[in-house]
Formats: C-alpha cells, structure tokens, sequence
C-alpha cells in the first residue's frame, strides 16, 4: 500500500469561548497543522482501546491517502483558500504484512520549515529526501533502494519532501508525529492501526487484567 502525506500547517477554525488565539489572519482565526488538511484531534478516550474494544464514535477510520487538492506547496505566495484545514480523528487502518511508503511535504504555507516526523512502533527506511515538489512520476526513479538509512524520524528538509517505506509487521496503535511540540499540539500527526496477523506471534498481546489504567 502507498500513502502520500502533506504537511499544511495553516490557520484553521475560529477559536470558541475564551481560548486565547494567534492566527494571522484576525477574527478568531487560530493557528493550526495538518497532515493531507486534517488537524488530528486527539479523542477522550483511548484509540487502543476503543480499537480492541469494538468502541465506536472515537475515531475515523479513514485518514485520506492523498492530499484533497493538488498544488504547488511550495510557492511563497499559496492562496489563502489553501490554508485551511479540516478538524478530525482520522486513522490509517493496515492490514498485517503490508507495505507501506509515506512521503511527507513540507509546504510554504506561514513560512517554510524543516520537520522531524517521528513513528511509534517501527523504523522505517528513508529512501529519498528532496527539495521543491514531491513528482510522483519521476522522483521514485532517484529513490536509494540499495542501502537506505533505516531509522525512527525522519528529517523533511525546508521546502523539499522525504519518502519513508516500512512492513506493518507490529500489530497495535501507533502515533506519527512531528517532533516540534507546537506542530504536534496544532495537529500534524495520524495513528496507524496494523491489524493482527493470522499466527499467535502476529497477534497484539492483551494487557494483563490486573494492570493499572493510566
């Protein structure tokens, strides 16, 4: 399976209440980030255990493979219409043993910036880093298949793309993130849900009974 990912840091939905805002562009506009235009929310109650417990209404299963729109992320000047993003919980489901290649797109939105996008779980391998747009056409023929670096965080340099390619081999609920804290609090991350595999050793162990809830 492949997931094309998009960094969108951008302002998103008025503030409500008394939540002080800094969004730029005034009228309880709030700064925000996004992975494919969705700012994770994170739910009140636990996606590991509402994904285990069959709880419904505590995530989407959905996180869109794609960005919604297509357009050149890293122009200074991106229209305004292009800032916003969407408010969600959506997850990525995989299937045990699948393939899986992220590639991660910094944009110019409020400024072009490095981030470290960090995955719980696994290491992946970073097979190709750019600068400018991510072409899905050209760029996977430059991808270093040989011997590429094998680690938990990748760097997407400023104004450029980095691909990462991983087996969903570890059965659970993960988070991806940026490691900037203010990115990861406006909401550039997802979780993946890898599902259990066939075989007892494939299969995510359940918490012991008498172990403490957080």
């Amino acid at each position: 399976m492949s997931m094309s990912t998009c960094s969108l840091p951008s302002p998103s939905t008025p503030c409500a209440g008394n939540m002080t805002c800094d969004g730029p562009l005034g009228n309880g506009s709030r700064f925000a980030a996004s992975l494919n235009n969705v700012s994770f929310q994170t739910p009140s109650v636990d996606i590991l255990d509402a994904y285990y417990g069959s709880v419904r209404g505590v995530y989407e299963a959905d996180f869109p493979d794609k960005p919604p729109f297509f357009f050149n992320f890293t122009d200074d000047n991106v229209p305004k219409e292009r800032w916003f993003t969407k408010r969600g919980t959506k997850v990525k489901v995989l299937g045990y043993g699948a393939v899986v290649e992220v590639v991660f797109q910094d944009t110019a939105i409020l400024g072009a910036e490095t981030h470290p996008m960090h995955l719980h779980g696994f290491a992946f391998y970073v097979v190709g880093r750019g600068f400018g747009n991510f072409d899905m056409h050209k760029d996977p023929g430059t991808y270093n298949l040989i011997d590429p670096p094998y680690q938990n965080t990748v760097s997407v340099p400023k104004a450029g793309w980095a691909a990462v390619r991983f087996r969903a081999t570890n059965p659970g609920v993960w988070f991806m993130h940026c490691h900037f804290d203010r990115h990861q609090v406006w909401g550039m991350d997802t979780v993946f849900i890898v599902k259990d595999g066939k075989t007892p050793e494939a299969k995510m162990m359940r918490r012991p009974a008498g172990m403490p809830r957080c």
